[in-house]
Parts: C-alpha cells; sequence; structure tokens
C-alpha cells in the first residue's frame, strides 16, 4: 500500500506595508505690482488766431477753432476726471481790453470728445470764459483713457474797439 505523501498547504500572508499619512502642504503667498501712470492734459502751442474783424460801431463775435486738446489717464484705475478753463482779458492798444469775463463776452463751446479706453466723457459749454469752469468731465472710469476735442472760442468784440493786435491767455487744467 501507498501511503500518501501528507500535503501542507501554506497559506501566505501578503503584508502591506503602510507609511505614516500625515503629509504636510505649505503655501506662499506671491504679490506683483502694477504702478499707476499720471493724468495730464495737452494743448495747442499757439498762438492761435481766432481772426480778424473790422472796426465797427456795433458788437461783433468772432470764433474760431482752438485746436486739438487731449486728456491722457495713465492712472489705470477707476477715478474719473474734470477738465476746467478759463481765459484772460484780451490785451491791446493803449492799455485797452476785451473783457472775457462779462455776460455774452466769450464763449468755449466744447464738443464731444474722441474717447479710446473706457470711460464716458460729458462736454460742458464755458460762458463767459472767467470765472474758469469744467469743459469735460469723465465718468464710469476703467483703466488707462485718452479724450481728445477741438473746442470753439468766439469773442464778443465791443463796439469801438480799438484797431490794434489783442492777446490773451486760455489755461485748461485736469484733475
Amino acid at each position: 500500500m501507498r501511503r500518501g505523501i501528507p500535503l501542507t498547504v501554506l497559506l501566505s500572508s501578503v503584508a502591506v506595508l503602510t507609511y505614516p499619512t500625515s503629509a504636510s502642504a505649505e503655501d506662499t503667498p506671491v504679490t506683483l505690482e502694477v504702478t499707476a501712470g499720471g493724468l495730464g492734459i495737452t494743448v495747442p502751442t499757439g498762438p492761435v488766431d481766432l481772426g480778424t474783424v473790422a472796426v465797427s460801431s456795433s458788437p461783433q463775435t468772432i470764433s474760431n477753432q482752438l485746436g486739438n486738446v487731449t486728456v491722457s489717464d495713465q492712472r489705470g484705475g477707476t477715478a474719473g476726471w474734470t477738465v476746467t478753463a478759463s481765459a484772460v482779458d484780451f490785451a491791446g492798444p493803449n492799455s485797452s481790453t476785451i473783457s472775457v469775463s462779462a455776460a455774452g463776452s466769450s464763449t468755449y463751446t466744447a464738443p464731444a470728445a474722441t474717447v479710446t479706453g473706457t470711460a464716458t466723457v460729458t462736454p460742458s459749454n464755458l460762458s463767459p470764459m472767467y470765472p474758469p469752469g469744467p469743459v469735460q468731465t469723465a465718468t464710469g472710469v476703467s483703466g488707462i483713457n485718452t479724450a481728445v476735442w477741438n473746442p470753439t472760442i468766439a469773442i464778443t468784440v465791443p463796439a469801438n474797439a480799438l484797431a490794434g493786435q489783442y492777446t490773451s491767455t486760455i489755461t485748461h487744467s485736469v484733475s
């Protein structure tokens, strides 16, 4: 008789190695900066000739365009801006003057500006041209923008004004 060989079944156990699960993470804040530019205005260098009228016993109005006025807003923000304008009396021969501050003596007519960027620019006419007053106002600003316009200046030359050349200065400012 044959004897059987005992079979031994070996069960192997599989060991699973585990590592600690206490992993960690750290955050590093990172920043960058975008610097703001400026807010500026450029105007015609002049002199600008508004034209010629003949001496007269009646008041006369003379008008012409001043030339392009440009606001450049490089601040890169959301703050609006306002341009104000004013003039001083025209000085002429023999200490004569033509007023820009009397009612009906002068007018700054501001057309709609050509705008690049994001801004709503609203014109305002100024009459008389002294004291200073707003001529363009920007709202709804977002980022860089520019605005360009060419105003018309009208001056009333009084009756019996002395013949000769009269000069004035128109001042623009932006804030």
